[in-house]
């Protein structure tokens, strides 16, 4: 079919439809061109008046972007600013001095004439001691040797006295026997006297019978025989009764003596008892013990050494006759002997802080306190010392030189970090203050302008704080952090801090 559509097309035409379709063409040509012709000339009032009104909008931007230009300060130093402040200010009194043991304690030997044997590894110079720890040990060969004899001495002597004891219970029992028989002697008496008295009845009574003729005077004579017998064997119970407690006398008497033998025999025991004891707590000196704890500033003793023979070199390190072998700091506690001056002493009060500073060591700050304050003035210096406790530290030691600020009074002022001072060449002090309004429209930002403001100090509060006497007021903010790197009317980021 395409190729008879074709063959259609082509047939030859005649003039009349040339011309028919020529107008045709034309018309056609011309409906085609109207709206193309419409098209361009609305995009071209389009492009005319979006360009007008782009033109308007980047003109507008530009001039936007060139207020803020105009407006946004060319620094971008950030800085911290902080506000002044009230805060407690101590006036002080500078002095120095030098630091010493508060207590230094001598260790001295308890026997004297001993080599010292063995000191232990840890015991050194600056070391610290607990109370009771053993320093040294003396040689006590010799006190050992004469404890073994004192022993033996207390074994004999109670040897001796039970012995003693022994002889005093036998005459105890000679004694109680002795006792005995002047009982018995007692009651032969009293018999004796019995038959006496019944002989004499009948004495008496045969008389009467002689006198009457009833009975022979050779039987009275043998009556009167009795009656004499009877007497005598009273007189001789008597005389054995004497006889008997003159032994039981004797037996008490010789009961004392043992005793007293015994008794001296005991108190022999005691001495050598008490000399044993003597030489044991003599051994138990022969072990040289810290008497207090704390920290041992000097040491003196040597192995080989002979207490109570100090060496040549340590005749000094003698105290009461005795030779010194350690002197301990007791408890580690220092204090510094400060001097002030007389006329300035009425500043000084007991219990003032201090603070304790060293110019050969600049991590030495301290915080001490006044302690006592001598009652002598030097009569040369016209200083008095005044002893300040100080806090346990390892950066101290006796001996080395020290400042202390004394604090003699504390009042209200106006203070500021210390980052926050500059000093000048010409010998002022100033700082930096934010004046006048954010110069920033971002609210997230804040830019100020920062004036040098001349001020006078005061005493340092810490570390961290100085005292401002005049130049500022309280509520200013100041520059703390990058002050350094600023000059008057400088424009800065301020991070408050």
């Amino acid at each position: 079919m395409g190729d008879e559509k074709f063959s259609e097309v082509a047939e030859p035409m005649t003039a009349e439809d040339a011309s028919l379709q020529e107008k045709e063409n034309q018309q056609t040509n011309r409906s085609w061109l109207t709206p193309l012709f419409l098209g361009t000339g609305l995009g071209i009032a389009i492009a005319f008046i979006g360009g007008t009104i782009l033109n308007n909008r980047s003109a507008n931007q530009q001039s936007v972007a060139a207020n803020k230009a105009a407006q946004k300060p060319t620094s971008a130093l950030t800085v911290t600013v902080a506000p002044v402040e009230t805060a407690r200010v101590s006036l002080t009194l500078n002095t120095t001095g030098t630091v010493a043991a508060r207590d230094l304690i001598p260790v001295l030997p308890q026997t004297n004439g001993l080599q010292i044997k063995r000191i232990p590894d840890d015991v050194r110079e600056g070391s610290f001691v607990e109370k009771g720890q053993v320093l040294a040990v003396l040689d006590d060969s010799v006190l050992q040797t004469q404890i073994s004899q004192a022993k033996a001495d207390v074994d004999s002597k109670q040897a001796d006295v039970t012995s003693r004891q022994a002889d005093v219970e036998s005459k105890r029992a000679l004694a109680a026997a002795n006792v005995a028989v002047v009982q018995q002697r007692r009651a032969d008496l009293a018999q004796a006297q019995a038959k006496l008295e019944e002989a004499q009845k009948n004495f008496q009574r045969y008389q009467q019978l002689a006198r009457s003729g009833a009975i022979s005077q050779q039987e009275l004579d043998t009556r009167s025989y009795t009656v004499k017998s009877a007497i005598e064997s009273v007189r001789l119970g008597e005389e054995n009764i004497r006889s008997a407690q003159a032994n039981v006398g004797s037996g008490q008497a010789n009961i004392g003596n043992a005793q007293a033998v015994v008794n001296k025999s005991k108190a022999d025991v005691r001495n050598s008892a008490a000399k044993v004891e003597q030489l044991q707590a003599q051994l138990a000196q022969t072990i040289v013990r810290a008497p207090v704890a704390g920290i041992i500033a000097e040491k003196l003793a040597r192995v080989g050494d002979v207490t109570g023979v100090p060496p040549q070199t340590q005749v000094g390190n003698v105290v009461g006759g005795t030779q010194k072998l350690f002197s301990i700091i007791q408890n580690g506690k220092l204090e510094l002997q400060a001097e002030v001056p007389d006329i300035q002493l009425s500043q000084v009060k007991v219990g003032a802080g201090v603070e304790i500073t060293s110019k050969l060591d600049n991590r030495v700050r301290l915080q001490g306190r006044v302690r006592d304050i001598e009652p002598l003035v030097n009569n040369q210096s016209r200083k008095v010392i005044v002893k300040i406790d100080l806090p346990a530290t390892n950066l101290l030691k006796p001996g080395m030189f020290a400042s202390a600020e004394i604090t003699t009074q504390t009042t209200m002022g106006m203070a500021v970090p210390q980052k926050a001072v500059q000093s000048q060449a010409d010998g002022s002090v100033i700082v930096f203050t934010q004046s006048g309004e954010d110069l920033d429209p971002d609210p997230n930002v804040e830019v100020r302008e920062v004036r040098a403001q001349k001020v006078e100090v005061g005493e340092r509060i810490n570390s961290d704080q100085v005292e401002i006497k005049s130049g500022l007021q309280l509520g200013d903010r100041v520059v703390v952090d990058g002050a350094g790197y600023l000059k008057d009317s400088d424009r800065v980021r301020v991070v408050n801090q």
